[in-house]
């Protein structure tokens, strides 16, 4: 299991907002590029960009921060938001993105969903947010009438075989995660998932390490780190079982 840092990108900056919510965000850095450093820096083998500005536009408006991202770590970089189209996919992939995460258009346009998989397979992960339950899209603005787990297993029916959960009420909150949530996901879930959320000291990585999860790959962290409650290097050594 790993250790990914997210870097969520609004207006130039590295933020993070709380419950998802876009009037309620706090500026990390004024550079993405040297919060992703100072993440590699400390031993990230992953990280996990967001387009925040094109969650809201529906397409890409920060893929050259992912380019200069990518051009100067040696880590991969696996970016969501705004990727709504498979211009933009592709677009994203020659920013040099290891792998996209397909939100809103997994659920709204099952067609792309079924041409990214066939064209990119494992390079393609679905990003189910749940708020109240039910899955949000569009930037978090709309819920959908589906639970996570439905969601999971209808996207699998389409050949969707990776997926990044998470649980936006949690999300910036620092409260830790839903253990029994994160188990009906595994239930859910036939391939591999990473679970955000939450996340919010090195106990809550040992109560999720404790639940064995074979199909658990990883657990996305911002706020935590960015507030040195703990650090990149505790964090990856608390998941692979070192602490």
């Amino acid at each position: 299991m790993i250790l990914l840092p997210a870097v969520d990108i609004r207006d130039g900056k590295a933020v993070r907002l709380r419950q998802g919510d876009f009037d309620q965000e706090t500026v990390y850095a004024e550079d993405p590029l040297e919060a992703a450093r100072s993440f590699v820096e400390a031993g990230a083998r992953f990280l996990h960009v967001v387009d925040l500005d094109g969650a809201l536009a529906g397409e890409p408006v920060n893929l050259h921060h992912v380019q200069r991202i990518t051009r100067e770590l040696s880590v991969p970089v696996e970016l969501g938001g705004g990727l709504r189209s498979f211009a933009s996919i592709r677009r994203a992939l020659a920013a040099g993105a290891d792998r996209v995460v397909l939100g809103t258009a997994a659920f709204t346009d099952p067609d792309l969903l079924d041409e990214a998989l066939s064209a990119f397979t494992s390079r393609i992960l679905v990003g189910v947010d749940v708020r109240g339950g039910a899955v949000s899209v569009a930037g978090w603005t709309r819920e959908m009438q589906v639970r996570g787990e439905d969601a999971i297993r209808r996207m699998q029916q389409r050949g969707a075989t990776r997926f990044v959960y998470t649980n936006v009420d949690r999300d910036g909150m620092l409260e830790g995660p839903d253990l029994e949530e994160l188990k009906r996901v595994s239930h859910a879930v036939r391939g591999r998932f990473l679970y955000s959320g939450g996340i919010g000291s090195l106990e809550d990585l040992r109560a999720l390490a404790s639940l064995r999860l074979l199909n658990l790959a990883g657990v996305i962290s911002g706020k935590a780190l960015y507030e040195r409650r703990f650090g990149v290097h505790e964090g990856q050594s608390v998941l692979d079982g070192r602490d």
